[in-house]
């Protein structure tokens, strides 16, 4: 079974920059014939889940207009291992929320889900970011 961990949350100071990451494990397909489809949500206190960023098939990245221009989402896929990065910069207090990814391991080079849809099979336990004023 996919199990998915993020990892890199935090405290931080307005403006201050963190580095999520976000690592599929028990994943038993050909990752060679694989696409990692990728999705960062947040939730703070109180609210829905938010979609953030999501990373198609062809690596073309979008995102919320909350975020865009500050936030940026990657992904690597090196030998067997499948990671997944959000970088959030110049952080404010309204982007205090617990941080999850989300992910599909496709063999079609298809991604469906994305962070407007939030269609995931895979999700994590989040990671929570705390920024103060």
């Amino acid at each position: 079974e996919v199990r998915l961990v993020e990892s890199g949350g935090g405290s931080v100071q307005s403006g201050g920059s963190l580095r999520l990451s976000c690592a599929a494990s028990g994943y038993t397909g050909d990752n060679t014939r694989t696409t990692y489809c990728v999705g960062w949500f947040r939730q703070a206190p109180g609210k829905e889940r938010e979609g953030v960023a999501s990373i198609g098939a062809d690596g073309r990245s979008t995102y919320a207009d909350s975020v865009k221009g500050r936030f940026s989402i990657s992904r690597s896929q090196d030998n067997a291992v499948n990671t997944a990065y959000l970088m959030l910069n110049n952080l404010s207090p309204e982007d205090t929320a617990m941080y999850y990814c989300a992910a599909d391991l496709r063999y079609d080079g298809f991604c469906p889900a994305t962070h407007t849809n939030m269609a995931y099979q895979y999700w994590g336990q989040g990671t929570q970011v705390t920024v103060s004023s």
